[in-house]
């Protein structure tokens, strides 16, 4: 189940986007209409993508919601399994070695 790939936070691919664009970070947040210190947050990789925000990538690069979320909740599980993933795995037995 492990995945070996590194989790890649979103901001990191939102970053590479900008860089291409040449958009600053408050040139972006002033396009998307929410406050500065979101963007900037999520690009130096310190807040997820919410629902919210999501939608307005989607809407400002002609992509999804579903895209920016997934690329949130596979980091979220990548990190997760990097945390507690071994302990979990020791913990939680399979439905099918339950006693009936």
């Amino acid at each position: 189940m492990a995945n070996k790939m590194r989790a890649i936070h979103p901001g990191e691919i939102l970053k590479g986007e900008l860089e291409e664009l040449n958009l600053s970070a408050n040139a972006f947040a002033k396009a998307l209409g929410v406050p500065t210190n979101r963007i900037t947050a999520i690009l130096n990789e310190q807040r997820g993508i919410t629902a919210d925000t999501a939608l307005r990538l989607a809407q400002f690069f002609g992509s999804t919601p579903d895209f920016w979320m997934s690329l949130q909740s596979s980091y979220d599980v990548k990190v997760a399994w990097a945390a507690v993933g071994k302990d979990i795995k020791k913990s939680v037995k399979p439905r099918e070695l339950l006693e009936a």
